[in-house]
């Protein structure tokens, strides 16, 4: 299905489409990337390695970068971060590194250590020079489920250790969110995949198809492997709970987001004049510009709280009003329109009620109530879990508001079992956590196995 355009403004064509999904930063030059590195002051107490969830040393990879030592950089980093690249380019830098960057001031920007770590990798991970060696054989064999980033990042880290991994992904593809979830123009020229190349390279890592609930189950993982290691992820999306919600053009952002990624045409993606997408964080904003950049011509993003309570960065939030999005806040949707005179049933528009919050800070509705037309309308209001479709897992391990408790150490209730990524209670929801995940489960795994 796709929702044509009712007006006389032309759509655009291939190459204007094309050219619209660029790179969103492309990548510095030689000189460029001297002349920022030439700008990191080296401190020694290194905030901005502080604020990185994996613990790069910063200033460390930027010297070396100094000194033209470009392979020794991309070590530093990939050693901490073996998906150093993809998050070079995802990674929201404004409110971790970049943000502790002590030049971060009123008067001058952060270095931009996204860019000089991008800088850094993509000629390592585009040649695929391996800088890691797979460990002498101990023996062992630990299943990891899911090829996301918590996923890979285990498994990498587990044959640097020696033992063999076995990786089951349901999806034609490896990569998880990295590969299905984030906006195309943030990585493009199939970068996702050849990430997924490099850190396969290592060797002792065998992929197998399988599915959780299906012809995979906690049970049996744990007869057949030594240990366990879970990176399934969030499998479903939540609901906005309004009738008509089925009706043509009322669509999961995340499958939107992930066929968007895998169209060999855009012509196969839905479109319209009138784009509302319901939501606040980083899903909300990657499928509301990618809109704009399809040719939707008013695309709005409605968030039931202030700005300051979405999940989105303000560098985001930002980003996408200048590629011509709209956000207005302090609205709830209330009701789906639907063309009644159309047997599709497909989506006519949305009505909303304006919210406020209370004296104790609880989000209340009023009776104010707002209307938008709309030929598509995006849910993007989160993702959850339903363990029913994963079989025995919620019968193994414990969990708490639908996701896997685990410790420090990423273990769970199962002395067998370590899980990590956008599946365990607490997390942050990003790539960068996610890998974090999965390297600290492996060096805990590894210590279990020895």
């Amino acid at each position: 299905m796709t929702a044509k355009s009712s007006d006389s403004r032309p759509a655009p064509d291939a190459g204007e489409i094309a050219a619209n999904f660029a790179d969103m930063h492309p990548p510095l030059s030689a000189s460029a990337a001297l002349i920022e590195a030439d700008r990191c002051y080296f401190c020694y107490d290194a905030p901005c390695t502080i604020a990185c969830p994996t613990g790069i040393d910063i200033p460390g990879f930027i010297q070396k970068i100094r000194s033209d030592n470009i392979t020794g950089s991309a070590h530093t980093i990939l050693s901490e971060n073996i998906m150093g690249g993809m998050c070079a380019r995802v990674c929201p830098t404004e409110v971790l590194c970049e943000q502790d960057c002590v030049r971060n001031t009123h008067e001058e920007k952060p270095v931009a250590i996204g860019l000089l770590q991008r800088y850094a990798t993509d000629p390592v991970i585009g040649a695929n020079q391996q800088l890691f060696a797979r460990g002498a054989d101990t023996g062992r064999t630990v299943a990891v489920v899911g090829a996301g980033p918590a996923g890979l990042a285990c498994a990498h880290r587990l044959s640097m250790r020696g033992h063999q991994v076995v990786l089951f992904e349901s999806r034609e593809k490896m990569g998880g969110l990295n590969e299905y979830g984030i906006a195309a123009y943030k990585t493009v020229d199939d970068f996702a995949q050849r990430e997924v190349d490099y850190i396969l390279g290592i060797g002792g890592i065998e992929r197998r198809g399988g599915t959780l609930g299906k012809d995979l189950t906690v049970a049996k993982l744990c007869a057949e492997y030594d240990a366990v290691f879970l990176g399934v992820g969030l499998n479903s999306v939540n609901a906005l709970g309004l009738d008509n919600e089925a009706a043509q053009g009322v669509i999961d952002a995340v499958d939107y987001i992930a066929r968007l990624r895998q169209a060999t045409s855009w012509d196969s993606l839905e479109t319209a004049d009138n784009v509302v997408v319901i939501g606040g964080g980083m899903t909300a904003i990657d499928v509301a510009v990618q809109s704009k950049k399809l040719g939707c011509e008013n695309v709005t993003i409605a968030y039931r709280r202030g700005p300051e309570h979405m999940n989105a960065s303000p560098y985001e939030q930002d980003y996408a009003r200048r590629n011509g999005v709209v956000i207005r806040h302090w609205l709830a949707p209330s009701r789906l329109q639907v063309d009644a005179t159309d047997e599709s049933l497909a989506v006519s528009g949305i009505d909303f009620v304006r919210t406020r919050l209370s004296a104790d800070g609880a989000l209340q509705l009023t009776d104010d109530a707002v209307h938008m037309p709309a030929g598509i309308v995006f849910k993007a209001i989160g993702q959850r879990s339903d363990w029913d479709h994963f079989g025995d897992i919620a019968s193994s391990i414990q969990l708490k508001h639908n996701r896997i408790c685990v410790d420090d150490k990423r273990r769970t209730s199962n002395e067998k079992i370590w899980a990590g990524g956008d599946c365990v209670f607490g997390g942050e929801d990003l790539t960068v956590s996610a890998v974090q995940d999965g390297k600290i489960a492996a060096e805990s795994i590894d210590a279990f196995l020895r």
